[in-house]
Parts: structure tokens; sequence; C-alpha cells
């Protein structure tokens, strides 16, 4: 069973490199997306070439904090979610991360839409499913607190994990 417990934390790093090397890469061609615009002088479509331009350096920063969580949570903390506690700080990194990646693409489709006014129904169902997910996140985290309540225990236990992270 050690053996298996090795190899889960040898994928989970694994993939969590992979994660980070995406970032890296993401970042990369934002930058380099966003020079070219600014470079190549401020006429025409330029904010809407300078908002995807954003819009990708969010896929990065999303794809960090993506390798971030699993380093934390698998592979640091060796942490099994099953506490409410656990659940609720994975959940919302989760969300955060999700939340904002689809506001920037809900902004960067608006952007799109006065161009092309069709996709402005892509755009405005982008916008109000971020509306969406946060309203179900705050009513899940509201909903959590009092299973959390019940569980002081559970709290205790992973705020004794932290250390692991912070000294990590």
């Amino acid at each position: 069973m050690k053996i298996l417990h090795a190899v889960f934390i040898a994928l989970h790093s694994l993939i969590a490199l992979l994660f980070a090397l995406a970032a890296v890469a993401l970042v990369w061609v934002a930058a380099s997306k966003g020079w070219q615009v600014v470079h190549g002088g401020m006429e025409g479509s330029v904010t809407l070439h300078l908002v995807e331009a954003l819009g990708t350096l969010a896929s990065g920063v999303v794809a960090l904090q993506i390798a971030q969580t699993v380093m934390e949570e698998e592979v640091m903390r060796d942490a099994h979610i099953s506490g409410p506690t656990r659940v609720r700080r994975f959940l919302s990194r989760f969300m955060v991360v999700l939340v904002v990646a689809l506001a920037i693409e809900g902004l960067v489709a608006t952007f799109k839409a006065q161009e092309e006014p069709e996709k402005l129904l892509y755009s405005a169902a982008l916008l109000v499913s971020v509306g969406v997910l946060m309203g179900g996140w705050g009513l899940f985290v509201h909903l959590n607190r009092s299973a959390e309540e019940l569980e002081p225990e559970a709290m205790e236990d992973a705020k004794s994990e932290d250390h692991k992270v912070d000294k990590g």
C-alpha cells in the first residue's frame, strides 16, 4: 500500500509540474501577444487584442493556481479530502480559479461581441454562469460552516497541517 501511495504522490507531482509548465507557456504567449499589440501601434482593435492577451495571462494564472493547489493539498499536506474544512478549502481554491477564468473569458467575449453582436448571447451566458457559480459557492460555504461547527476537531486538524505548507 505504501508503494501505491508513493506512486500517487509522484503522479500528483508530475501533474503539478505539467500545470506549472503550461502556466509558464501561457504567460509567455500572453506577454508576446501583448508586446506585439503595443509594438505594432495603437490602432484598430488594440483593446480587443490586449483583452485577449489578458485572458491568456489569466489562463496562465489559473494553471499556476491549479499546480499550487495540487502540490499543497496532495503532495505537501498529503491531505485526504474527508472533513468539511478540507472540502471547503479545496473547493474554494478551485472555485476562485474557475470564477476568475470564466469572468475574464466573459470580458473577452463581450469585447468580441462589439464587432460581432450575434456573439453577445455567449458573452451574457458566461457572465450569468459566473454569477450562478458565485451564488452556489456562497451557499456552499454558508452551509458548510454549520458542518464545520459540528466537527471542530476537523478544523483543528486542517489548521495543524498548514505548517507543512508555510515552512515547506
